[in-house]
């Protein structure tokens, strides 16, 4: 059975122009409207009639996307989104895109086939950046990773602020070489986690060091990984700060395993206050952002979209909370190495 993709492949257009001739004919351009139509021939597309017949009818559906259901973190924002869709009368399908741009645009599309009312991002990529400008966009907002200087209605953090607070709390504690294993490369995350540590160093005047940072992806796999490098430099680190928890309880496991103690010989930090975060030993300090809040207002903020209520903001920034737990110590009362 044929798609909408597939009409849009053979008449050479996007599946916006597609849908829009389909819905509304008589603002298509004729040579267009022709080559379209003839491809929905083509191709042997019959779409939903049932949702053309009674289009002005809402679905009830909200589609979230998001990289991975594996993230504990994207886990909170799912559950705060589910009660808020439910207490609105709304069904929140879920699709898991694996990160992947081809998968994001086809459940995203989910709107044009008329099966969706709209659409809740969760990473930084614009599912119809390609869609032509006069097009008919539908509902989307876009939270945690959220896409700079977008067209969309936006909830994030102030991730400079809050690792720039995390940074500062080490600097204050006597620690100067601070180690920092980041997220995933091209995660804005990962960019502006990374600029308030190196704000935090600036103002303190410790010479940022390139040696004391470490890529990695956001797993406990990739913190496991870091902590290992960071071990291994001729003068280690005093402190390890992950750009998340995942990242920061994989790096514990590496320092047990080498003979160290936390704080007692490293001090340890991450990013989220995911739960496993407080049952750690230690308990992990890190930056608490409210994620179920982040699944509840970008729900909130898309069905005032969809049903045509005026935003309060089109920009929403969440507050965070330094968490402090004894996973990090002043370096004089444990021991200098």
């Amino acid at each position: 059975m044929s798609n909408i993709r597939e009409v849009a492949r053979l008449a050479g257009v996007s599946v916006a122009t597609v849908s829009r001739t389909l819905k509304s004919p008589e603002r298509v351009l004729a040579p267009t409207r022709e080559r379209v139509m003839a491809a929905v021939e083509q191709a042997g597309y019959r779409p939903n009639l049932m949702a053309v017949q009674f289009r002005s009818r809402r679905t009830g559906n909200l589609v979230i996307l998001v990289p991975t259901i594996a993230n504990t973190f994207f886990a909170r924002v799912i559950s705060g989104a589910q009660q808020a869709a439910q207490a609105a009368g709304y069904r929140l399908l879920l699709c898991d895109t694996q990160g992947r741009e081809e998968l994001e645009r086809q459940f995203a599309e989910l709107v044009y086939a008329y099966q969706a009312d709209g659409v809740i991002q969760l990473r930084a990529y614009d599912p119809f950046e390609n869609t032509p400008a006069d097009a008919d966009l539908p509902p989307i907002v876009n939270a945690c990773e959220v896409i700079k200087a977008g067209r969309y209605p936006t909830i994030s953090l102030d991730n400079v602020a809050a690792a720039k607070a995390m940074t500062e709390h080490l600097i204050a504690l006597g620690h100067r070489r601070i180690g920092l294993i980041k997220g995933s490369k091209n995660s804005p995350l990962t960019r502006d986690r990374l600029a308030g540590y190196e704000a935090a160093l600036r103002e303190a005047d410790i010479v940022f060091d390139e040696a004391l940072i470490c890529h990695g992806n956001f797993s406990l796999e990739a913190g496991f990984a870091g902590a290992n490098k960071m071990l291994a430099l001729a003068e280690r680190p005093s402190a390890l700060f992950c750009e998340n928890d995942e990242m920061a309880i994989g790096a514990l496991k590496c320092i047990r395993q080498a003979g160290l103690r936390v704080p007692e010989d490293i001090s340890l930090v991450g990013f989220d206050d995911i739960p496993m975060a407080a049952y750690c030993d230690p308990p992990l300090t890190t930056i608490a952002q409210p994620a179920e809040t982040f699944g509840e207002k970008a729900v909130e903020m898309l069905i005032a979209l969809i049903e045509k209520k005026p935003l309060a903001a089109r920009h929403v920034t969440l507050p965070f909370e330094l968490t402090l737990r004894n996973s990090t110590a002043i370096i004089g009362t444990v021991g200098e190495r």
